[in-house]
């Protein structure tokens, strides 16, 4: 019988303001196109997906505002840090995400980016915006689970 290999995932970086501001509705995992330079400082975490989205239309999805730091060893000319990358993915999965963000208040975001086998990934993610009083409600259910845990623990020592 054989076993499923683990496959090896190296997280370099995740979008945590993700969860607090959006629903994430269904996710899908994309391929990055990327430049020799972009992998060595992806490799060295010098990455922000803060304010980065991702925009799908005319049967190509790119990721904008993303911001990679130019390598410090390339010897070649830099490209730009925030540039527009081209993502990886099925056409299928191109026209799901474009239905999904022409709906209103839905949008796409990246969550993650990680190398799978050697390769650069992005987790991406169609969403749907949270309100301020959701977000208050995020909270409070967050706080709550914290007390119950903690009394938990609390009760078992004797």
């Amino acid at each position: 019988m054989n076993m499923p290999k683990k496959e090896n995932v190296l997280v370099v970086s995740t979008n945590r303001k993700a969860y607090h501001d959006y629903f994430i509705l269904e996710t899908f995992e994309a391929g990055l196109s990327l430049l020799g330079p972009e992998v060595k400082s992806l490799r060295q975490k010098e990455v922000s997906l803060e304010g980065a989205f991702i925009r799908a239309e005319n049967g190509r999805a790119e990721i904008l505002n993303m911001y990679i730091k130019p390598y410090k060893f390339n010897s070649l000319s830099e490209p730009d840090p925030t540039r527009a990358r081209v993502l990886l993915l099925n056409k299928r999965e191109i026209r799901k995400l474009h239905a999904g963000a022409q709906i209103k208040g839905q949008t796409l975001i990246p969550l993650e980016i990680y190398f799978k086998r050697g390769w650069a990934k992005v987790k991406i993610a169609l969403a749907k915006g949270k309100h301020l009083y959701d977000k208050r409600e995020s909270l409070k259910k967050k706080d709550l689970n914290r007390e119950m845990e903690k009394s938990f623990k609390n009760s078992i020592r004797f």
